[in-house]
């Protein structure tokens, strides 16, 4: 079977039709390689005529009023391709994202690829501040900020679902996504690929999409507790990809607020090293703010990124031992 014929299926799991799902769309009718098809999978068909709206007859819908997960397990089924592309619905491809994605199976070893979700141009300051959070490695080191841009390629055990690509019988040897997660149905997903089937995940930076950032204050503060209680709880269950020194530097950045708030208030000798610990992680965080002022050339963007970034290490650090020593975080 020569790479021509080799088919992919997009699978693209949403709500309701939103202008980021038509940006979508748009942006795979110019995928460079052309044999794939689109799977949509809203919680009800709006629009049956579609393929007409977008004069592509590669795309079908499948209404399903579920969850993610479900979703994309449903897609896979029905999908007609050997190698499954996951994408979120508002993040949109790179004209090469298939093209590129088909040259790193270079062996029945790789059993999925991935690639880094950009924040897009067009994206609003709140967005492009959510955007920096999470690229700064201050701000989300944990996660690995070439999720969020361009590094060099390299082989990871947990990638999230908004950009990855994974042979189709790999993913059912592996279970597919467990949907008793949201989020966090990827990370399970990437462990059993890794771990239990003994494949790999090849990371690399030419397989690119554009992913819409949840725009600070609230929406990206609602966003990282799912993560923050999701992770948490993966690091007590599934500890080998979920517990590890990058998802615990919140927390402990907490309790030493915490703690040597309450050292210094009973022996004042010990006030000057705490203002010190204090002082220095408010000037590392200036340093950033100042760098994206410089990349940005916006005061409002940059100082947005600063506020995002110290709340989301406050929410995270407090949340992640609360996800820790919770039961069951099943939806």
């Amino acid at each position: 079977m020569t790479s021509k014929n080799i088919k992919f299926s997009v699978i693209i799991p949403f709500r309701t039709y939103t202008g980021y799902v038509y940006q979508s769309l748009k942006h795979l009718s110019y995928q460079s390689y052309k044999n794939f098809e689109i799977i949509l999978l809203p919680d009800k068909n709006e629009y049956p005529d579609l393929k007409n709206k977008h004069r592509n007859n590669k795309i079908r819908t499948i209404p399903i009023n579920t969850g993610p997960a479900e979703k994309r397990d449903l897609g896979a089924k029905k999908a007609k391709g050997e190698i499954l592309a996951f994408i979120d619905d508002d993040a949109y491809p790179h004209k090469d994202w298939l093209k590129n994605a088909l040259k790193c199976f270079t062996s029945d070893e790789i059993a999925a690829v991935c690639g880094p979700g950009i924040t897009p141009e067009g994206d609003n300051i709140y967005q492009q501040a959510g955007g920096w959070v999470n690229s700064l490695w201050f701000g989300s080191g944990g996660a690995g900020t070439y999720r969020f841009v361009p590094q060099n390629k390299r082989l990871v055990d947990d990638y999230p679902s908004m950009n990855f690509i994974v042979r189709k019988k790999d993913f059912f040897k592996a279970g597919g996504f467990d949907t008793h997660f949201w989020p966090g149905e990827d990370t399970k997903l990437c462990l059993d690929l890794v771990y239990k089937l003994k494949k790999k995940i090849l990371y690399h930076p030419d397989i690119l999409v554009y992913h819409h950032r949840k725009p600070l204050l609230l929406p990206h503060f609602k966003q990282i507790s799912r993560f923050a209680l999701h992770r948490g709880h993966f690091a007590k269950i599934l500890p080998k990809t979920s517990f590890r020194i990058g998802y615990l530097v919140p927390t402990l950045f907490v309790l030493s607020l915490i703690i040597g708030l309450i050292i210094s208030f009973y022996y004042k000798n010990f006030l000057p090293f705490y203002l010190f610990y204090i002082n220095l992680y408010l000037s590392v965080l200036t340093a950033n703010i100042v760098y994206v002022m410089l990349k940005t050339g916006s005061i409002l963007v940059s100082v947005l990124t600063g506020l995002g970034i110290f709340m989301t290490h406050i929410i995270y650090g407090i949340l992640f031992p609360l996800g820790f020593f919770k039961k069951n975080l099943i939806q």
